[in-house]
């Protein structure tokens, strides 16, 4: 059975859908069967892997509101390994109509459990928020990946995540883990960021990727054009630290590690 991670932080402008996408790519590259699932409104996760509106088949909406199957809804990328489920502005609406829905919290779990031994990993993107469309993405996941943007306000917030997380695995899903938080948007040049590193890996220790995501021009060029960065620029500083974090996953599944060509 594949496993299900959610990248989730309430925060916006935090590196959370370019972490989606590009380490989605980057486990797609090590011929891992990756699907990435954007529950997130703005349906960047999918503009990013390129796919455009006119040539949806579907969106997640449908699986979550209509109980449309899942399959019939996952689109092809460039990478032979990575298929994703995009959304739309559609899905906000998603949050008030499943306020008095059955197994509200339960919708994408359900939607995803027969494709779960299709893949190796499911990547959900979530939206900066913590309502339901969030506590889904918690219910249905294995585990949780918090970007964290290193600059001063990085730990506002986290702990309102954390507190989230807690009451998911109490009442919701006993069994979800922190798969671990990823420094983001690191500034070499700025004691900032410097600072925010420090602290993090001192409080949360093991927790922290070893990876660290810096600011990149590269990365913030390649969503125009529909890319992940292992398309766009294989040899970029921030595709060197998205390939290290798939790697680092794929360890901890003692899965060989060693990316092919895309």
């Amino acid at each position: 059975m594949g496993r299900i991670i959610c990248i989730s932080n309430q925060k916006g402008g935090v590196g959370k859908t370019t972490t989606a996408i590009n380490l989605a790519a980057s486990l797609a590259s090590a011929e891992r069967r990756t699907l990435l699932v954007d529950m997130d409104p703005q349906g960047n996760a999918g503009s990013g892997l390129g796919i455009k509106r006119d040539q949806m088949r579907g969106t997640v909406y449908e699986a979550l509101l209509d109980g449309r199957p899942m399959r019939e809804l996952v689109h092809s990328t460039e990478l032979r390994y990575l298929e994703v489920v995009p959304a739309t502005p559609d899905l906000t609406g998603a949050e008030v109509e499943l306020v008095t829905a059955e197994r509200r919290e339960y919708r994408l779990r359900d939607a995803l459990r027969p494709l779960a031994d299709a893949y190796d990993y499911v990547l959900v993107d979530c939206p900066p928020s913590l309502g339901l469309l969030t506590v889904n993405a918690l219910t249905a996941a294995d585990s949780v990946l918090i970007p964290l943007q290193c600059e001063y306000y990085a730990l506002e917030g986290l702990s309102q995540l954390m507190h989230t997380v807690d009451l998911v695995k109490k009442g919701l899903n006993p069994e979800l883990l922190t798969e671990g938080i990823l420094l983001t948007m690191f500034d070499s040049r700025a004691n900032i960021a410097h600072q925010v590193a420090e602290e993090v890996r001192g409080y949360f220790a093991d927790l922290v990727f070893g990876a660290v995501v810096p600011r990149n021009v590269r990365l913030a060029e390649c969503p125009s054009f529909g890319k992940p960065i292992v398309l766009y620029d294989i040899k970029s500083k921030g595709c060197e630290s998205y390939l290290q974090l798939g790697k680092e996953i794929m360890r901890r599944e003692k899965i060989d590690p060693t990316p092919v060509a895309a």
